[in-house]
């Protein structure tokens, strides 16, 4: 499916001085006629550029948010640059420009690569046996950028080897209090039991950070073939399980409350889909890896999105964005908050039978 619309007002982009950039720095692409934005997502900003024979895409930070590595699309540029070299599947690196003259901010152009990307609403539900086989090219897409060779020196410059999880841990509770708007006391309680109960770190290897389904592009033609991975600004060298601890955050079932299952990222609660304990011990089993208990990965995760959630609502309280999609984020907060906190007290990665946000 395709969310590109209009541009949002107050995001526009200065097409005049984005053609003089490209003709000044001969950056293989033809004139820009139109500008159209993709609707997704609550990260750096995704705009498709339309030519007179074909489109590109260039990503920009959000308005309003101060330059650091979550943002940093220059970073982003860098490291498709050496994914694609090195065959990952990944969107073509096109230009890229540091000068925050330009556009008001440092961005970079991509190849579009045409496909499906799952994102609800759905114009046609897939089948159970789709789903599942969904399920595995996602795992399987996983696992091999995780094998992806850490010791390549371009690859091994993109993080610390040591200490990730500590650092993963102290970072996104520092951005948690650093963006609060309003007490939730789930959230400080969640902080406090992931910064007790650090497992050892499970290696160093090339982690994208925010895995699930609206960051891959499908096959239209074979939706179980996986075209690209999208949106690595995130990415660096960290521990594998960490990584899924996202996925699994993101992943709903069929049974979570409704307020859960209505964030929008129900398509894992179709049938045929892998519960989260499923998708775990799957990945386990498709990595190679000895078993392993997920409430830490997955308490983890939970946090680690509504962290985000929140700093995103943060920008939109302070007036940086006027997106509409961003008001209910304070909700979102409260309620990934309660699902983690409800995952230790159940000591599960199952659904809840209530979905309290208190």
């Amino acid at each position: 499916m395709s969310d590109v619309r209009a541009v949002r007002e107050g995001e526009e982009i200065d097409l005049s001085a984005l053609n003089a950039f490209l003709a000044a720095n001969s950056a293989g692409t033809g004139r820009i006629e139109r500008v159209e934005q993709f609707g997704g997502g609550f990260s750096n900003l995704t705009y498709l550029l339309h030519q007179a024979h074909g489109s590109i895409v260039l990503r920009r930070p959000p308005f309003g948010v101060p330059k650091g590595t979550a943002h940093d699309v220059i970073r982003e540029w860098r490291i498709l640059t050496v994914l694609h070299e090195r065959g990952v599947s990944v969107p073509r690196p096109l230009a890229a420009c540091e000068d925050d003259h330009v556009l008001g901010a440092p961005f970079y152009l991509m190849e579009r690569v045409d496909g499906i990307i799952l994102r609800e609403p759905l114009r046609e539900v897939p089948a159970a046996d789709m789903m599942r086989r969904l399920d595995d090219a996602l795992l399987d897409t996983l696992v091999s950028i995780h094998r992806v060779d850490a010791a390549d020196a371009a690859i091994a410059a993109l993080g610390r080897r040591d200490g990730y999880v500590e650092r993963q841990v102290s970072g996104w509770t520092k951005r948690w209090h650093a963006s609060r708007t309003d007490d939730v006391p789930a959230m400080d309680e969640v902080a406090l039991w992931l910064g007790a109960h650090q497992p050892a770190q499970a290696g160093a290897v090339l982690v994208h950070n925010d895995f699930k389904f609206d960051n891959l592009v499908l096959d239209r033609g074979d939706a179980g073939r996986v075209r690209a991975v999208l949106d690595w600004e995130m990415a660096t060298l960290g521990d594998p399980l960490l990584d899924v601890g996202t996925t699994l955050g993101y992943w709903v079932e069929a049974s979570d409350p409704s307020a859960f299952r209505a964030l929008g990222l129900g398509v894992t609660a179709l049938a045929g889909n892998y519960t989260r304990a499923e998708l775990w011990e799957r990945y386990l089993e498709k990595a190679g890896r000895a078993p392993a208990d997920p409430l830490f990965y997955y308490v983890f995760g939970v946090f680690k999105i509504a962290g985000i959630a929140q700093q995103i609502y943060a920008r939109f309280r302070a007036g940086h964005t006027s997106d509409e999609r961003f008001a209910r984020l304070g909700d979102v907060v409260r309620l990934l908050g309660a699902t983690a906190r409800s995952a230790i007290e159940r000591n599960s990665l199952a659904p809840t039978k209530g979905g309290s946000s208190r």
